[in-house]
């Protein structure tokens, strides 16, 4: 809590310092988030968005950020993060009825907001808890410091009813407030991942939601899955760690967006297995079936990086325990999926933004784009682990975190 104060009152001393002024952030290299490397490059920034790109303009005056050998790029973005999860005063996976209070939940909630922004996350999209409407709002009030949320309020799953009923859960939620609508298609991983909702149901819910301009997210591990959801044309399949083949074409032809994990959620979870265990599903055969997921989940991010035409985005699926670790799940596509290095960036920038309907002013560094940007230092070409070691966050022209060793 200490952490998340003293961060608090950095944010409010740079919103004064910064005010009303140009600031000029310039590094080494600058990834641009869509493929473009600028060598030593600078982003002029007035107000929230983003002026100029590319040299530092002659004579400029404003107030200068050197990050010196760093690469600078657009902020990350992950389209699947529980921010509601914590583990409670007993050092347990948070349930309503642990005895933790509304407040300290909240406070906890707003500490992993904090603690994912400062790892360089400054957009995630929830789905989805009924808490997340109340942390989203907050952040855009200016309330608490954290990324922008966007948030599915919670899910439907093979219980909602008929497709004439889940119609009507989907206007709930979108009366509700949701941003976007969660399927829960499949059983879990630790469960086998086969499929529970049938195929009208998924296509109720995708319809419905396309009525009502909302975007569908399809929880989804065993290829039958995917495929109802491909067919049903949904926007988005998460998980996907049983996928074979023609899944993945599948997807790529209807356009589908894909939400892999390659290891933070499952590694996080073993880390932390006394945390879970026990609470539903967490339990010895559920374990098990994590463990023995490696192979089936590297090898969908071997096959999903190469299959012509699918877009594949950043989701870490990050719980109690990974939050702001986020960064781990990209050097694992890199070092063991084999995804080439800036589209592993892109995955998390342009096109993350572009499944999230965010695209005409998030995940790319252009004029008139609104100014998030991250900084890691050295080449992270070189290095994809510098990903982890973020220096420097911009939000919204908002400064949130500006190592030391980097020079102003």
């Amino acid at each position: 809590m200490k952490g998340f104060l003293t961060g608090v009152l950095s944010v409010l001393c740079a919103v004064t310092s910064l005010e009303a002024q140009a600031v000029a952030i310039t590094a080494a290299r600058v990834f641009d988030g869509a493929g473009r490397w600028i060598p030593n490059g600078a982003v002029v920034v007035e107000g929230k968005r983003i002026v100029s790109v590319g040299a530092l303009p002659a004579g400029f005056r404003g107030v200068r950020y050197d990050l010196g050998d760093a690469t600078l790029m657009p902020g990350l973005m992950d389209v699947h993060a529980h921010i509601a999860w914590y583990f409670n005063k007993q050092d347990r996976l948070h349930q309503s009825n642990d005895g933790d209070t509304p407040t300290e939940s909240m406070l906890a909630i707003a500490g992993n907001a904090w603690t994912t922004l400062q790892a360089g996350v400054t957009t995630i999209q929830s789905p989805g808890s009924p808490e997340d409407a109340e942390v989203r709002d907050a952040i855009r009030r200016g309330w608490i410091p954290g990324p922008r949320v966007l948030t599915s309020l919670g899910s439907i799953n093979e219980n909602g009813g008929t497709p004439v009923q889940i119609r009507e859960r989907v206007r709930g939620f979108k009366q509700r407030g949701a941003d976007v609508i969660k399927l829960f298609a499949s059983k879990s991983i630790r469960d086998g991942g086969a499929p529970t909702m049938s195929f009208e149901q998924v296509q109720a819910a995708c319809d419905e939601a396309h009525t009502l301009g909302l975007r569908v997210l399809v929880h989804a591990h065993a290829a039958e899955a995917m495929n109802i959801a491909s067919r049903a044309k949904c926007d988005q399949i998460e998980h996907g760690m049983l996928s074979d083949q023609a899944s993945l074409d599948l997807a790529a032809a209807n356009g589908v967006f894909l939400s892999p994990q390659c290891s933070l959620v499952i590694d996080n979870y073993l880390e932390n297995r006394k945390k879970f265990e026990g609470i539903g599903n967490y339990n010895e055969e559920g374990f098990a079936s994590m463990r023995n997921s490696e192979s089936a989940r590297i090898g969908t991010i071997r096959n999903a990086v190469r299959t012509k035409g699918l877009r594949v985005v950043f989701g870490t699926d990050a719980v109690a325990g990974a939050h702001g670790r986020n960064a781990e799940e990209l050097v694992c596509r890199v070092k063991r999926g084999g995804q080439d290095i800036s589209a592993a960036l892109a995955s998390a920038q342009s096109v993350a933004a572009a499944s999230m309907r965010l695209a005409d002013s998030l995940g790319t560094l252009r004029a008139g784009m609104l100014a998030d940007l991250i900084a890691v230092p050295g080449d992270v070409r070189q290095d994809i682990t510098a990903l982890q070691r973020v220096r420097f966050v911009m939000k919204d022209g908002t400064v949130y975190r500006h190592e030391p060793g980097a020079r102003r």
